[in-house]
């Protein structure tokens, strides 16, 4: 009864597969791509080229068969067909900054030779279907994809198509195999690749195969004996003896580039040139110039500046709190010279404590510097721990010496020095994120000295910072500038409790920056934790309270083994706005290539001067506007996290610790470095071009 529509089924089976069937063109947001066929008609078995055309936006770009020293090349993926392997057109070299990729901008097209299945059917229908992938950049780079399709009917004769003499000039822009001989010749740094070709006046070398040769290095070209000779650097993976290295080779002659394929085994003895991890360290030496020997400083002025800026520690926000919590200690009556010299014993051996896990470090091949243990998330959870206690006990929540009273007038003048000495240790934990004047050649130098010398230069630091208490204690003429005791001091003494909590905030935000919110909300539960086994010290009776108070503090002491650090692509930070870029080395690198000015902050989350400087100076209107009128590019580098880096940078610059502040003048050879205490003034005089005359006279 349905045999008449016998003749239609083919056809109507494969409706749905032709409204489903891939188009030839697709667009995406940088690139239109479309499949162009060299055949009208197809015939069963014939093979014929088929070319992916794309057409990419304005100064961006697609990659080569060897992306360079960055991106992915284009893939096609075929089904329904038997294909060959892509006909690359030559590239040509996209440079950004120290980085040299290879690709193609505006239009490029990619041969590739499709077979049609020798069982077709003439009357039949080749549709061959391809997932095409790439890799488009700018800035940025973005990967894409489309499903493109072609539908061509099978016949027993081909037939061109209208697209044929298009694919034939595309084909011209493929790269022939070289009319001559070439060379291979090891050279120091690589190989020299040699040819008989005269009249060439330039060449450039573009290996097929990832790290044969070092994509950002120059390749020196000479001619020589009527031919030509290349010498071409060897990259992170060059190809061993014997084995042959391939790529396409581009000529300049007075008639313009010519590029042919070449292939040639490998010589004995062949150099290893400049790979990735060599030009860095080049970039490094660029932006980071090696500062004079600190050994030429001397003991005696790195003893006083150390000195001095141990006594400037004093004003920081970080210590002057703890600095008047041990002031109330004079006001009351009592040995102020006992309790003068437990303060400093407690800062004298907290430095060199930390002279000796330094030493320890060094001896181990560590690069350290002042502060590093603000590196550790642990570390700060601790202290943030010691502060919150301090602040408990200046609240008045809890006293530490009240259970023991009754012990004695002895013990209790025991435990204020001891309290004084404890003191002294928080003064010494606390100084150590920030950073004082003079503080910086003191410390780069010591630490480029023996230990001995290590260990004088940190006890003169730690002299200084103990020093105003010290003449306070001894001297009863400057005591008399002291307030006389009374009623205000109980109330002065929980005043200072809020200067630690707020230390305590501060802590937990430099913990975000390094253990992420679980860290954060790990902190918040141990310090929890230690307020309620405070409570119960204060409040409960009974061994169930004592338990439940033991166990809370061994609690709060376990969260220590929880907190791990994360990577900085793990912990979500505040945007900080476009005009700052994370500094690295290749970046300072490509800014001063383009003689751009650069300023360079290197900080840390968990430094006090760092973040005072950038809220009192960089933050500034007047200092923005000075940055974006001069069109100087901001670099930021983060210290929060131990970065090696980083810490090349600094001791490059005689410093052992941040902040550090770098001015980059266009075309200036070294950087120019700024006070680390700064005002808005000095960051706009130092950014700000010479006047004209000046300039015209030099």
């Amino acid at each position: 009864m349905l045999s008449f529509l016998r003749p239609f089924l083919p056809a109507l089976l494969a409706a749905p597969l032709l409204a489903l069937a891939a188009p030839p063109e697709a667009a995406t947001e940088h690139v239109q791509a479309r499949l162009v066929s060299s055949q009208a008609t197809v015939a069963p078995g014939q093979r014929f080229t088929v070319a992916l055309e794309q057409n990419i936006k304005s100064h961006w770009h697609t990659y080569w068969l060897n992306p360079g020293d960055s991106g992915q090349a284009t893939s096609i993926d075929w089904n329904g067909a038997q294909a060959g392997a892509i006909q690359w057109p030559t590239p040509s070299i996209q440079a950004i900054g120290p980085i040299v990729n290879y690709g193609y901008e505006g239009r490029a097209a990619l041969l590739v030779e499709l077979t049609v299945p020798a069982e077709a059917k003439p009357g039949g229908r080749f549709t061959p279907a391809a997932e095409v992938k790439w890799l488009v950049c700018k800035d940025v780079c973005i990967p894409e994809q489309v499903s493109l399709g072609l539908d061509l009917p099978v016949a027993a004769q081909a037939k061109a198509g209208a697209d044929a003499a298009q694919i034939e000039e595309w084909r011209g822009a493929i790269p022939k195999p070289a009319a001559f001989a070439v060379q291979l010749k090891a050279a120091p740094q690589g190989v020299r690749l040699s040819g008989p070709t005269a009249g060439v006046t330039k060449a450039y070398f573009f290996a097929d195969t990832w790290g044969a040769v070092a994509h950002s290095a120059p390749q020196a070209f000479k001619a020589e004996g009527g031919g030509w000779a290349l010498d071409i650097p060897a990259g992170d993976e060059p190809v061993p003896a014997g084995k042959p290295l391939s790529g396409v080779v581009v000529l300049t002659t007075g008639a313009g580039d010519q590029a042919w394929t070449i292939s040639a085994a490998m010589p004995e003895g062949a150099g290893k040139g400049p790979g990735p991890a060599d030009l860095s360290a080049a970039a490094a030496e660029t932006v980071a110039p090696a500062a004079a020997p600190e050994s030429d400083l001397g003991l005696l002025p790195a003893l006083a500046l150390a000195l001095v800026g141990g006594l400037i520690l004093n004003l920081m926000p970080c210590v002057f709190p703890v600095l008047s919590i041990k002031a109330l200690a004079l006001v009351r009556e009592g040995n102020h010279k006992a309790e003068g010299l437990a303060y400093t014993a407690g800062v004298l051996l907290s430095f060199a404590a930390l002279a000796a896990v330094l030493i320890a470090l060094r001896a181990g091949g560590q690069q350290v510097g002042w502060g590093f243990q603000f590196h550790s998330p642990v570390f700060v959870l601790i202290v943030s721990y010691l502060l919150f206690l301090v602040g408990l006990n200046l609240s008045g929540f809890f006293d530490v010496g009240g259970s023991f009273t009754g012990l004695g007038s002895n013990l209790a003048a025991r435990q204020g020095l001891a309290g004084s000495f404890f003191t002294g240790v928080l003064a010494a934990v606390v100084a150590t994120p920030c950073t004082a004047p003079f503080m910086g050649a003191a410390l780069a130098f010591a630490l480029s000295q023996p230990a001995a010398v290590m260990l004088a230069v940190f006890l003169a630091l730690g002299l200084g910072l103990a020093l105003p208490f010290l003449i306070l204690a001894f001297w009863p003429a400057a005591q008399r500038w002291l307030p006389r005791p009374g009623a205000w001091m109980d109330k002065f003494k929980q005043f200072l409790a809020f200067p630690m909590y707020a230390a305590v905030v501060w802590l937990l935000w430099v913990l975000a920056q390094q253990a992420g919110p679980d860290g954060v909300a790990m902190a918040l539960s141990g310090l929890v934790l230690i307020a309620f086994a405070l409570w119960l010290l204060r409040a409960g009776q009974g061994w169930v309270s004592r338990a439940a108070m033991l166990a809370s503090v061994v609690l709060a002491l376990g969260v220590i083994h929880w907190i791990r650090p994360v990577s900085a692509a793990d912990v979500p930070v505040a945007a900080t706005g476009s005009a700052i870029e994370a500094y690295s080395a290749e970046r300072l690198a490509e800014l001063r290539a383009q003689n751009k000015p650069v300023f360079v902050n290197m900080t840390a989350a968990w430094c006090i001067s760092c973040l005072v400087n950038e809220r009192v100076a960089l933050s500034r209107p007047e200092v923005k506007d000075a940055f974006a009128k001069g069109g100087v590019a901001y670099l930021k580098g983060d210290w929060t996290r131990e970065d090696p880096n980083i810490t090349a940078v600094l001791k490059a610059h005689g410093r052992s610790g941040v902040p550090l502040y770098l001015y980059y003048a266009p075309g200036a050879a070294e950087a120019q470095v700024l006070p680390q205490i700064l005002t808005p003034g000095l960051v706009v005089e130092a950014i700000s071009p010479p006047p004209a005359s000046s300039r015209s006279s030099t």
